[in-house]
Protein backbone atom coordinates (compact mmCIF):
# COMPACT_ATOMS: atom_id res chain seq x y z
CA UNK A 1 0.00 0.00 0.00
CA UNK A 2 1.35 3.13 -0.83
CA UNK A 3 1.87 5.86 1.66
CA UNK A 4 0.67 8.56 -1.23
CA UNK A 5 -2.12 10.92 -0.51
CA UNK A 6 -5.52 9.27 -1.49
CA UNK A 7 -7.66 10.98 -3.90
CA UNK A 8 -10.83 9.25 -3.14
CA UNK A 9 -13.50 9.40 -6.33
CA UNK A 10 -16.79 7.93 -5.32
CA UNK A 11 -19.39 7.69 -7.83
CA UNK A 12 -21.64 5.94 -10.41
CA UNK A 13 -21.15 3.99 -13.78
CA UNK A 14 -19.84 7.36 -14.97
CA UNK A 15 -16.56 7.21 -12.31
CA UNK A 16 -16.30 3.28 -12.66
CA UNK A 17 -15.77 3.16 -16.39
CA UNK A 18 -18.62 1.37 -17.21
CA UNK A 19 -18.54 -0.25 -20.50
CA UNK A 20 -15.02 0.35 -20.89
CA UNK A 21 -12.35 -1.82 -22.50
CA UNK A 22 -10.07 -1.80 -19.51
CA UNK A 23 -10.23 0.08 -16.07
CA UNK A 24 -7.73 2.30 -16.60
CA UNK A 25 -9.97 3.69 -19.22
CA UNK A 26 -12.43 5.66 -16.46
CA UNK A 27 -11.17 9.04 -15.54
CA UNK A 28 -10.18 8.64 -12.44
CA UNK A 29 -7.15 6.13 -13.62
CA UNK A 30 -6.56 9.22 -16.93
CA UNK A 31 -6.01 11.49 -13.65
CA UNK A 32 -3.93 9.25 -12.23
CA UNK A 33 -1.53 9.37 -15.51
CA UNK A 34 -1.78 13.49 -14.82
CA UNK A 35 -0.74 13.38 -11.31
CA UNK A 36 2.23 11.00 -12.10
CA UNK A 37 3.31 13.23 -15.57
CA UNK A 38 3.02 15.97 -13.05
CA UNK A 39 5.13 14.47 -10.45
CA UNK A 40 2.20 15.08 -8.06
CA UNK A 41 2.35 12.17 -5.02
CA UNK A 42 -0.96 11.20 -5.21
CA UNK A 43 -2.59 8.25 -5.31
CA UNK A 44 -5.76 7.72 -7.19
CA UNK A 45 -8.96 5.44 -5.28
CA UNK A 46 -11.64 4.76 -7.68
CA UNK A 47 -14.43 3.85 -5.79
CA UNK A 48 -17.53 4.47 -8.49
CA UNK A 49 -20.40 1.56 -8.30
CA UNK A 50 -22.26 1.14 -10.96
CA UNK A 51 -26.31 1.71 -10.86
CA UNK A 52 -25.65 3.62 -7.38
CA UNK A 53 -27.39 6.83 -5.88
CA UNK A 54 -26.73 9.35 -3.51
CA UNK A 55 -28.39 7.18 -0.48
CA UNK A 56 -26.07 3.67 -1.77
CA UNK A 57 -22.92 6.58 -1.85
CA UNK A 58 -23.94 7.39 2.08
CA UNK A 59 -24.51 4.11 2.96
CA UNK A 60 -20.92 3.51 1.82
CA UNK A 61 -19.36 7.20 3.09
CA UNK A 62 -18.27 5.47 6.68
CA UNK A 63 -16.38 3.02 5.15
CA UNK A 64 -14.48 4.46 2.21
CA UNK A 65 -13.42 7.29 4.78
CA UNK A 66 -11.49 4.88 7.27
CA UNK A 67 -8.39 5.27 5.14
CA UNK A 68 -7.02 8.40 5.16
CA UNK A 69 -8.51 10.93 2.47
CA UNK A 70 -6.37 13.81 0.79
CA UNK A 71 -9.02 15.08 -1.48
CA UNK A 72 -12.77 13.60 -2.04
CA UNK A 73 -14.09 13.74 -5.17
CA UNK A 74 -18.28 13.08 -5.29
CA UNK A 75 -19.92 12.00 -8.39
CA UNK A 76 -23.72 11.23 -7.35
CA UNK A 77 -26.95 12.01 -8.55
CA UNK A 78 -26.84 10.68 -11.94
CA UNK A 79 -29.33 7.75 -10.93
CA UNK A 80 -31.16 9.58 -8.88
CA UNK A 81 -32.25 11.56 -11.72
CA UNK A 82 -32.74 8.44 -14.15
CA UNK A 83 -35.06 7.39 -11.53
CA UNK A 84 -36.56 10.41 -11.12
CA UNK A 85 -35.95 10.31 -7.66
CA UNK A 86 -36.73 12.80 -4.62
CA UNK A 87 -34.38 16.04 -5.23
CA UNK A 88 -34.34 16.54 -1.49
CA UNK A 89 -33.58 13.18 -0.94
CA UNK A 90 -30.36 13.95 -3.19
CA UNK A 91 -29.64 17.43 -1.75
CA UNK A 92 -30.02 16.11 1.82
CA UNK A 93 -27.21 12.61 0.75
CA UNK A 94 -24.93 14.86 -0.65
CA UNK A 95 -25.06 17.20 2.24
CA UNK A 96 -24.78 14.34 4.55
CA UNK A 97 -21.90 12.46 2.57
CA UNK A 98 -19.89 16.12 2.46
CA UNK A 99 -20.43 16.07 6.16
CA UNK A 100 -19.27 12.72 6.93
CA UNK A 101 -15.61 13.96 5.21
CA UNK A 102 -15.90 17.35 6.75
CA UNK A 103 -15.98 15.61 10.24
CA UNK A 104 -12.65 13.49 9.32
CA UNK A 105 -9.02 14.69 11.11
CA UNK A 106 -7.91 16.06 9.04
CA UNK A 107 -10.84 16.94 6.53
CA UNK A 108 -10.12 15.91 3.08
CA UNK A 109 -10.40 18.71 0.58
CA UNK A 110 -14.02 18.35 -1.30
CA UNK A 111 -15.31 18.22 -4.81
CA UNK A 112 -18.04 17.81 -5.99
CA UNK A 113 -19.08 16.94 -9.67
CA UNK A 114 -22.19 18.15 -10.94
CA UNK A 115 -25.07 16.18 -13.13
CA UNK A 116 -28.10 17.10 -15.13
CA UNK A 117 -31.07 15.00 -15.25
CA UNK A 118 -32.66 14.22 -18.50
CA UNK A 119 -35.50 16.17 -19.96
CA UNK A 120 -38.24 13.33 -19.70
CA UNK A 121 -39.34 14.05 -15.94
CA UNK A 122 -39.77 18.04 -16.53
CA UNK A 123 -37.73 20.94 -16.93
CA UNK A 124 -38.52 21.81 -13.48
CA UNK A 125 -37.33 18.50 -12.14
CA UNK A 126 -33.90 19.41 -14.26
CA UNK A 127 -33.76 23.01 -12.67
CA UNK A 128 -33.90 21.57 -9.14
CA UNK A 129 -31.69 18.42 -9.42
CA UNK A 130 -29.20 21.15 -11.07
CA UNK A 131 -29.50 23.85 -8.47
CA UNK A 132 -28.22 21.22 -5.81
CA UNK A 133 -24.83 20.86 -6.75
CA UNK A 134 -23.73 24.74 -6.67
CA UNK A 135 -25.89 25.30 -3.57
CA UNK A 136 -24.12 22.15 -1.57
CA UNK A 137 -20.52 23.27 -3.04
CA UNK A 138 -21.12 26.52 -1.41
CA UNK A 139 -22.41 25.47 1.87
CA UNK A 140 -19.60 22.86 2.03
CA UNK A 141 -16.96 25.03 0.90
CA UNK A 142 -16.14 22.25 -1.84
CA UNK A 143 -15.07 22.95 -5.19
CA UNK A 144 -17.41 22.79 -8.22
CA UNK A 145 -17.43 20.86 -11.36
CA UNK A 146 -20.53 22.21 -12.71
CA UNK A 147 -21.41 19.19 -14.73
CA UNK A 148 -19.21 15.96 -15.42
CA UNK A 149 -20.67 15.43 -18.75
CA UNK A 150 -19.73 19.15 -20.04
CA UNK A 151 -19.14 18.55 -24.37
CA UNK A 152 -19.98 14.65 -23.77
CA UNK A 153 -23.78 14.52 -22.94
CA UNK A 154 -25.79 14.13 -26.13
CA UNK A 155 -22.39 14.05 -28.14
CA UNK A 156 -23.12 10.61 -30.18
CA UNK A 157 -19.30 9.63 -30.95
CA UNK A 158 -18.32 10.44 -27.68
CA UNK A 159 -20.93 8.04 -25.97
CA UNK A 160 -21.41 4.07 -26.09
CA UNK A 161 -24.13 2.42 -27.76
CA UNK A 162 -26.96 3.39 -24.93
CA UNK A 163 -26.00 7.05 -25.35
CA UNK A 164 -25.38 7.02 -21.54
CA UNK A 165 -22.19 6.19 -20.75
CA UNK A 166 -18.98 7.57 -22.20
CA UNK A 167 -16.50 6.03 -24.68
CA UNK A 168 -12.67 6.03 -24.12
CA UNK A 169 -12.63 9.69 -25.88
CA UNK A 170 -15.15 10.79 -23.17
CA UNK A 171 -14.03 9.40 -19.94
CA UNK A 172 -10.80 11.75 -21.83
CA UNK A 173 -13.06 15.08 -22.16
CA UNK A 174 -14.65 13.89 -18.65
CA UNK A 175 -10.79 13.90 -16.84
CA UNK A 176 -9.84 17.61 -18.46
CA UNK A 177 -13.12 18.81 -16.98
CA UNK A 178 -12.88 16.88 -13.32
CA UNK A 179 -8.68 18.00 -13.76
CA UNK A 180 -9.69 21.32 -14.06
CA UNK A 181 -11.21 21.89 -10.78
CA UNK A 182 -9.09 19.56 -9.26
CA UNK A 183 -5.54 20.48 -10.35
CA UNK A 184 -5.53 24.13 -8.27
CA UNK A 185 -6.61 22.16 -5.00
CA UNK A 186 -2.82 20.36 -4.56
CA UNK A 187 -0.49 22.38 -4.66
Amino acid sequence: MSAAPVILFVGTSLTAGYGLDDPEQAYPALIQKKLEAEGLPYRVVNAGVSGETSAGALRRIEWLLRQPVAVLVLETGANDGLRGQDAEALRANVREILGHAKARRPAPKLVLVGMRALTNYGKEYGQRLESIYPEVAREAGAALVPFLLEGVAGVASLNQSDGVHPTAEGQKKMAETVWKVLRPLLG
